[in-house]
């Protein structure tokens, strides 16, 4: 029973080992397609307002809010099926790249809403958006590894 045991972990961890890159990305591109889908319903995202609150900063309040919700629902929903399907390019790096640095924006120019106290007491906004650490450290991973397919 031992050596059982034995063997079926062993194949576990060859398994694990040679498919962990892809386990990643698809893990990855699930939150991506996921939040990018909700954007897309009015009132479904939790991060509605943060998103759109920093894009509209981004843009100088010169596109419409509802619109720029839309664009970057859009960019995270290509983003996520390109992930699950580990299509790996310049411009899906470019985009997620662009959408990391996006995401980590509020910790600077909504410093009142992502503290409670500054620069370490987050308040539940920051604490949300220091979470794209770990999807940016997932990222590199799966850039710094060539395709399984």
């Amino acid at each position: 029973m031992n050596e059982l045991k034995n063997v079926l972990v062993s194949k576990i961890y060859k398994y694990s080992d040679k498919h962990k890159v892809s386990f990643l990305a698809i893990s990855i591109g699930l939150i991506y397609l996921w939040f990018g889908i909700l954007k897309l319903f009015p009132g479904l995202s939790p991060a509605e307002n943060l998103a759109g609150n920093t894009l509209s900063a981004i843009v100088f309040y010169t596109i419409n809010q509802r619109t720029l919700l839309i664009v970057l629902a859009l960019v995270e929903i290509f983003i996520g099926i390109n992930l699950l399907f580990q299509k790996r390019n310049k411009l899906l790096i470019y985009l997620v790249f662009i959408h990391m640095i996006g995401t980590l924006l509020p910790l600077f120019i909504f410093p009142e809403i992502s503290f409670t106290k500054p620069p370490f007491g987050f308040s539940i906004i920051g604490q949300y958006i220091m979470k794209n650490f770990v999807i940016i450290s997932g990222l590199i991973i799966v850039f710094s590894k060539k395709s399984t397919k």
